[in-house]
Formats: C-alpha cells, structure tokens, sequence
C-alpha cells in the first residue's frame, strides 16, 4: 500500500480509505472483520460522516460500539468525519454554532476525545467563512480537531474559505471514477467547441489547484458509473471498458477492481481512494491497486474507453 504525508501535518495515510458510510446495520463481528480485512491490507485511515446511517452519527455510533477501541488501538487510525449537512430538509448548514454542536455529536458517537480530520461535507451557499473560521480555531485550540478540509468544494469556493480559516485545507473529497472523470476529461479536451467533455463543471481546473495548493483529492463511489447509478463493473452496461478492465487485470494478476483503484491513484498528487464496500473481499482486492502504476497508454486507454474523447 502505497503512502503519503498530508501537506503540513504529521499525519501519513494510505492510498485507500476504508469509507464507512453504509455499516449502521452492520452486526460488531461483520464491523470487526471488515476493519480487520482493511487493516491487513495496509488500510489505516476511516472515513465517517455525521449524517451517515439514516440517524444522525448512526454509523460513527456503530464504529465505535463494535469496534470498543482502546486508547492505543485509537492512535493507530486516523479518523476522518464531515459535518454541514442537515438533514430536515435537507439543506447546508457552516454556521459556528453548527459545526460546534456536528462535532461534539461525533466526538461523543465515536467515543473519542479528537478527530484527526474534519471536512466541510458539501458546499454551503450561505457560508460566512469567519463563522467557519472561529469554529475552527475553537475546535483546533481545544484539541478536538486536529486537521480540516472540505468536500466537493470548487477553488473558488476553497480560495473564499481562505480569506479566513488561517488552517490549511488538507483535502477535498469529490466524486471520481473511471466513467465519471468531468475533472480530468475536462482538461483533456479544453476548448474544444461543441464537445460536451469540454464544459467546465468544477470552477475551473479543480485537479491542477488541488495539486498547486497541496491540497489531497479523496475520490468517493471510485467504481460508481455515476451518481449512484451503478458499477461500471458491469460488461453489459460498459463492454469495451470492461474488456480493457479485464485484459489489464489478467496482465496485473488482480482483480478488475484493483484496476479502477489503479486509474485513480495514477492521478499525479496527493490522491485517495474512499472505499464504499461492506464486503471484506472487495476491500481487500480494491487495496491491491494502490501497488499497481498503470502506464500512460493504459491510463489513457482506460479513459478513452469509458467514453470520453482523447483529441
């Protein structure tokens, strides 16, 4: 499993995540084995979210009660939440007050006294970056926060957070995968009139700010075909794309899936890969991506197939 060091911090994280949005009806053993399987396979760092789980901190709650950590089993994680989404509604929320009372809620459904890292989950369109920033000055002075960043933020929307929060932004966590790539294909075909890869969805060269401002792109629903619609690990829905898929697993000795972990962690940059799977198997066959440098030609056969235009 390949590492790195977020910029700024001590603190060192893998390649693939172990996302845990879908285990609040998870019993403690199929909890613990999961955690377990992630583990073995260098898999150190879970990704939470207040919202997860139907119940707000459902899943963190759940975490921590099957996994009963102790303080030195604590320290071997890095636990990363998000907070802002309320969910009546539902509708955004950064206000101070807000995000004080998000990450009390996780701190005490997690069973911890400190978040490694916190991100914005989702914009909000009525944020005041100083409220924002006092929230987190307040929680990083007490210790309960370590690190923060955001999720499916555009640059701008970070450069405006900026103008307050003096923290640095460690990561953003968006939505990528091999068939839903707008952040790369965009680039690959600029200004190319009339094509519709063209049109910039992200405020503007996303990728290339992220890697400019140090910031980690933690690429969530990696084998969704889009919006939650499916897996493109699907030969009928995507035939080329899964005979690519498949020829390079074969070459590889991995499975298909460690092939669609590999197309993301190639992305130049700090670049993560958010585990959605329950099933220990495929967390365990996604992680042997991180190992795998598919090359150029492969990288870009594996674009070209899943539809998007290479000039």
């Amino acid at each position: 499993m390949k590492r790195f060091t977020f910029a700024g911090t001590d603190v060192e994280a893998p390649e693939v995540v172990l996302g845990l949005m879908r285990i609040a009806d998870k019993s403690d053993d199929e909890v613990r084995e999961l955690v377990r399987t992630a583990r073995d396979a260098g898999i150190d760092f879970v990704d939470h979210a207040d919202i997860y789980g139907g119940d707000v901190h459902a899943c963190e709650r759940r975490f921590a009660e099957a996994m009963a950590l102790t303080p030195s089993q604590r320290d071997e994680l890095t636990i990363q939440t998000k907070a802002g989404i309320v969910t009546d509604g539902p509708y955004f929320d950064f206000s101070y007050e807000h995000l004080i009372e998000a990450v009390e809620g996780s701190l005490r459904a997690l069973g911890t006294d400190r978040i490694d890292i916190l991100l914005l989950h989702r914009p909000d369109a009525l944020v005041e970056p100083e409220e924002v920033a006092r929230a987190f000055d307040e929680l990083e002075a007490a210790g309960k926060v370590r690190h923060f960043g955001v999720s499916n933020h555009t640059p701008r929307q970070i450069d405006l957070l900026r103008t307050h929060v003096r923290q640095p932004l460690v990561a953003n966590q968006v939505q990528l995968s091999i068939t839903h790539s707008p952040l790369v294909a965009q680039g690959v075909a600029a200004n190319m009139q009339g094509l519709e890869q063209s049109v910039v969805r992200d405020g503007g060269g996303l990728l290339d700010y992220c890697r400019l401002n140090d910031i980690a792109i933690q690429a969530w629903s990696p084998f969704q075909a889009g919006f939650f619609d499916g897996v493109f690990l699907d030969p009928e829905r995507y035939p080329e794309l899964n005979a690519v898929i498949d020829r390079l697993a074969a070459q590889y000795d991995v499975d298909p899936v460690a092939i669609a972990t590999a197309w993301i962690t190639r992305i130049p940059g700090r670049t993560q890969v958010v585990l959605g799977t329950t099933t220990p198997a495929r967390v365990a066959a996604a992680a042997a991506g991180s190992d795998l440098t598919l090359t150029r030609a492969e990288w870009y056969e594996l674009l070209r197939a899943a539809g998007y235009t290479i000039p």
